[in-house]
């Protein structure tokens, strides 16, 4: 869980989410997420199975669905506050799959660590416009709060770009992600690329 954490979004996408995911795992990418919210059941069904076949050396994740991670063999999870609680997806999932929660708060961070997350995704450290209903931003704040009193790994979202990751990198995020600053560029293999070498740099 170090380094650039890839999220799809077919809204974003200039090329698609399998071009994207493709040019994700082509420069050594090791998590990506699959999140499509419009998608019907079916339809996100197919196409995780074909991300999943991108994926085989690289950890894949859906996003919210737990019946789609199991149906798919995905390597896990990612759930949000509003999702089916980690302990209930655990029992269907396994010990061996990952499960990733998404945080705002430290008492949400505290409580997700403690019922078996696996990760947490801090969200949203800036503003941003590509989840409307990410809340108010908490800003490198709230990673450094969570640093100090969570040991799992921290994936840092929202609002990130290439001028803002190195802060968020510093304030103890151990991956982050930005959706809008890559999907919806012309090459997405070099959007990534930048931000592996930002990551790099700061953690030699």
């Amino acid at each position: 869980m170090k380094g650039y954490y890839f999220i799809t979004d077919s809204e974003l996408s200039l090329a698609g989410n399998e071009n994207d995911v493709r040019c994700a795992v082509s420069c050594g990418v090791k998590v990506v997420q699959y999140r499509n919210k419009n998608a019907e059941t079916r339809q996100m069904y197919e196409e995780a199975v074909r991300l999943r076949e991108i994926c085989r050396d690289s950890i894949f994740l859906i996003n919210d669905r737990v019946d789609i991670a199991l149906a798919a063999e995905a390597d896990g999870v990612h759930l949000g506050q509003s999702d089916m609680p980690s302990l209930a997806a655990r029992k269907l999932l396994g010990q061996e799959r990952i499960i990733g929660v998404t945080v705002h708060n430290l008492a949400e961070a505290l409580q997700a660590e403690s019922m078996g997350a696996d990760y947490l995704g801090v969200s949203p450290i800036f503003q941003t416009a590509t989840k409307p209903d990410a809340g108010k931003p908490a800003g490198i704040r709230l990673i450094e709060e969570i640093r100090a009193q969570v040991k799992i790994p921290l994936i840092a979202i929202g609002g990130i770009n290439h001028s803002n990751a190195g802060e968020v990198v510093r304030a103890g995020a151990d991956g982050l992600c930005a959706i809008s600053c890559v999907v919806a560029k012309e090459n997405v293999r070099d959007e990534i690329l930048k931000f592996q070498e930002i990551f790099s740099a700061l953690r030699r």
